[in-house]
């Protein structure tokens, strides 16, 4: 594997950057505030282990959506610092050998952007036909029946604008509308925003909505599906040119050497999904694979998720995962059934880091962080997403060690779930995540040996990770049972890591391994153990 495939085998933290770290006191996270806290990502002895960093929107924005409505691509919401902040940071990380993505929004800009704000002020304005105009049916309602991504808003996703008569498209809020990126100009602005950033040194892009930035010319154009069985009233794209400017930007980012996209495909089919890689993997480096953010917790559904998305990949595409992020529930509250949600939030820590993929960790589940229950009025986002998205929980102070102010949402249980308290504790969930990641980077097989499903009884999941001179058996029990597994392999073996760390170094039958309930193991066989 060349060396500038980190984005193969690296691991990938999100950092929502309202929520991580505040230095300033005014109880919402910046720049400086990640930097303060860089250390316990990657460059200490007691660091995560990272390998790069994903920062969601810090950029200047009315923050209708949070950021994801941009008024400016080219610099730093002054609630988060300033661009000199931001090369500090880049600077920072990289000299601990972190890698540093950021969110590229290209389906729409806010509406105090000044492009939209020129788009406005009159139809014959050289800047109108940078957004998506139509005209009203003659009974003045909007030009067809699409609605807005959010479920909660229910409203068209068309906003009529008096002055000069005619609907604007906004896929998301009226305050978001979309580009036309049918415009050449639209193409070479964006083109400059992400040169302006690829040069001050960023590492890559996760680009948003990167399946829908290209809308279908025809308003008439019939509903198309998102996934089998899952009608999309949203407006829909032109898929074919959103897979030429995919290959466009690829042919951009590969003119400056190791630097990567990956892409938000929120799309539940795996075929559909890694067509967004391309036929010759020259399109995204990687697609967001989404399905654990939907699937339960269920041994074989797990398996077949992976088994899928491996038939599926073109040749030389590589696959990733995520169990938790901004816009969905924490995993640890996801599988929360019976409290046993941070029993198998180890679990899916071991299965996270060991399948053959990239993974991608949310802040604060490696602390085993759950949504937290926000009063009426307290909700500030538009779509109901604010459980997942309260602030890092460090210390055990009132603010978690966040902010000496008043943080921006409701903390969460500091008190038992918080970086202190289990930074020194062996059998901690973030000693698991840290022996985890070191246990990848050591290992061949698990940053880019092949993978390969191991028969099973029902409720584990089982799997073999295969380079050349190295096996590991991944056993993890989903169950509601106690187990016995058996690995197919004869002979010994030792556990080199559990979810227990009473495991580590146990000796074992290959032929009938031990699982608890809610229990993981990484097996390595013997030299002489033989299949």
């Amino acid at each position: 594997m060349a060396d500038g495939d980190w984005w193969r085998h690296g691991v990938i933290y999100q950092i929502y950057p309202r929520s991580f770290q505040d230095s300033d006191g005014d109880g919402v996270g910046d720049l400086p505030g990640i930097i303060a806290r860089l250390d316990h990502l990657n460059g200490a002895p007691d660091s995560l282990g990272v390998d790069a960093i994903w920062l969601s929107p810090f950029y200047p924005s009315p923050m209708a959506d949070f950021g994801y409505d941009i008024s400016d691509y080219c610099d730093v919401h002054p609630m988060f610092g300033t661009l000199v902040d931001f090369d500090r940071l880049l600077a920072e990380a990289h000299a601990r050998g972190i890698r540093v993505i950021i969110d590229l929004v290209p389906n729409h800009t806010s509406d105090q952007h000044p492009w939209f704000l020129e788009s406005r002020s009159s139809r014959s304005s050289p800047k109108r036909d940078w957004y998506v105009w139509a005209d009203p049916k003659p009974d003045g309602s909007p030009p067809n029946a699409w609605q807005s991504v959010f479920q909660r808003v229910q409203e068209s996703a068309w906003t009529f604008d008096q002055r000069t008569g005619q609907y604007y498209l906004h896929s998301f809020l009226p305050q978001q509308p979309d580009l036309n990126w049918w415009h050449p100009e639209v193409r070479r602005a964006m083109d400059r925003v992400v040169r302006f950033w690829l040069e001050r040194g960023v590492d890559g892009f996760r680009i948003d909505v990167a399946t829908k930035t290209v809308k279908v010319r025809d308003l008439e154009h019939p509903t198309l599906e998102f996934a089998p069985g899952q009608p999309d009233p949203t407006p829909p794209a032109d898929e074919a040119e959103v897979h030429a400017l995919l290959r466009t930007l690829r042919a951009t980012l590969e003119e400056y050497g190791e630097r990567m996209a990956v892409g938000e495909v929120f799309v539940l089919d795996p075929a559909m999904m890694a067509r967004y890689y391309g036929e010759q993997a020259d399109e995204l480096h990687l697609a967001f694979n989404f399905h654990f953010l939907r699937q339960p917790w269920d041994a074989d559904g797990f398996r077949a998720a992976v088994e899928a998305f491996e038939r599926v990949l073109p040749p030389g595409a590589w696959p990733d995962y995520t169990l938790s992020n901004h816009d969905n529930p924490r995993h640890a509250s996801r599988y929360d059934q019976g409290g046993r949600g941070p029993a198998r939030a180890r679990v899916a820590a071991m299965m996270l880091l060991t399948l053959r993929g990239t993974p991608f960790l949310y802040y604060g589940e490696e602390i085993g962080m759950t949504d937290v229950p926000i009063p009426p009025e307290r909700v500030v986002d538009v779509d109901g997403r604010d459980p997942e998205r309260t602030p890092m929980q460090w210390d055990a102070s009132p603010c978690g060690g966040f902010t000496v102010g008043e943080p921006w949402l409701p903390m969460g249980d500091v008190a038992n779930i918080n970086v202190a308290a289990q930074r020194g504790d062996p059998a901690s969930l973030f000693s698991l995540y840290r022996r985890l990641i070191a246990l990848r980077r050591e290992s061949g097989a698990l940053r880019w040996g092949r993978y390969r499903s191991l028969a099973s009884p029902g409720g584990v999941f089982a799997y073999a990770r295969q380079a050349e001179g190295e096996t590991l058996l991944v056993a993890l029990n989903m169950g509601d049972d106690r187990d016995r597994v058996d690995l197919g392999v004869a002979g010994r073996g030792s556990v080199v890591l559990g979810t227990s760390i009473e495991r580590d170094g146990e000796a074992v039958d290959l032929r009938s391994v031990a699982l608890a309930r809610d229990e993981g193991v990484i097996v390595r066989p013997e030299a002489s153990a033989s299949d």
